[in-house]
């Protein structure tokens, strides 16, 4: 059984197309259907069901899937055992993240220093919703993801605390909650609530926040980008609890167009962490170190 088409047929099964997984893997269409059509002569079964749209795995190719992640990540680590000899790190990283303001966690800049350290390894970076992210590493479509931990990672995962930030409540200044220093989640009762989309973890915790205090309130409006929901409390069409770092102004807003006021305690955090096997690939463990580090480095005890 070739690696190759091992590759071909996990490319396929997690794009579910033809023309994203060849170019996924630097291939042409034709040659992509020859390989999984070669794979499928060697285990005597049909991987794909034919003529699907999206491109759907059969029984028996959702049986093989797990195995083949798991044989290319072995290949991958033997490979990698060799290059540790030579003090190189090499083959392929991929990270899962959500939307991260830099001046919580500078990704961006970490990540690029992180690839010019490594020049032999092949980087690349999926955005997707923070309430899928532990699901995507357990399943081996991702090798490590920064995401918004609200609970215990699942079985076979652990999870590395990164750095935490308190939620506020965003007003528009001229709101009667503006002037306070506090305020308490029974303020905002039925106040109308200017709400991320539901597949967001922060979405997840400011829910589960109001249900534990037995507060009501009323979400008028749902969105998938922080600056269309300041721009929206800023306007006035309601309230909304976010991370103070994801509020950032434009650079036309008006000075103290908004107000974040600190909640009364218990106070809801969102807290960033790296999450990873329990056994990473040597590119994650190094990856999680470099990120630890840095943390060390910048937030000395």
């Amino acid at each position: 059984m070739e690696l190759r088409h091992l590759r071909h047929f996990v490319a396929l099964a997690e794009e579910r197309n033809f023309t994203r997984a060849a170019e996924r893997e630097l291939i042409v269409q034709s040659g992509l259907s020859a390989s999984v059509r070669a794979l499928e002569r060697e285990v005597g079964a049909e991987l794909f069901v034919r003529g699907s749209r999206p491109v759907r795995l059969t029984a028996e190719g959702g049986a093989l899937l797990p195995a083949a992640r798991r044989t290319l990540e072995a290949a991958e680590a033997a490979r990698q055992a060799v290059q540790d000899v030579r003090g190189l790190l090499s083959g392929h990283l991929r990270i899962g993240t959500y939307p991260i303001n830099p001046r919580l966690l500078p990704f961006p800049a970490l990540l690029a220093a992180f690839a010019r350290a490594h020049p032999a390894l092949d980087v690349s970076v999926r955005q997707i919703p923070g309430t899928v992210t532990a699901a995507k590493v357990a399943e081996g479509e991702l090798d490590c993801a920064l995401f918004d931990q609200i609970g215990p990672p699942p079985p076979g995962l652990r999870a590395i605390p990164l750095v935490s930030e308190e939620l506020r409540l965003a007003v528009r200044a001229d709101h009667p909650l503006a002037a306070r220093d506090e305020v308490s989640l029974t303020d905002l009762a039925d106040e109308p609530f200017v709400e991320t989309d539901p597949a967001w973890t922060t979405r997840h915790r400011t829910d589960r926040t109001f249900a534990e205090a037995g507060v009501s309130r009323r979400v008028i409006c749902e969105v998938a980008d922080w600056q269309i929901l300041r721009d929206l409390v800023q306007a006035g069409l309601g309230m909304a609890l976010a991370p103070p770092t994801q509020l950032v102004p434009r650079a036309d807003d008006p000075p103290d167009a908004l107000r974040l006021i600190p909640l009364k305690p218990p106070r809801p955090e969102r807290h960033l962490a790296l999450v990873l096997p329990e056994t990473p690939s040597p590119a994650a463990a190094r990856f999680a170190e470099a990120l630890t580090t840095h943390l060390a480095e910048s937030c000395p005890p």
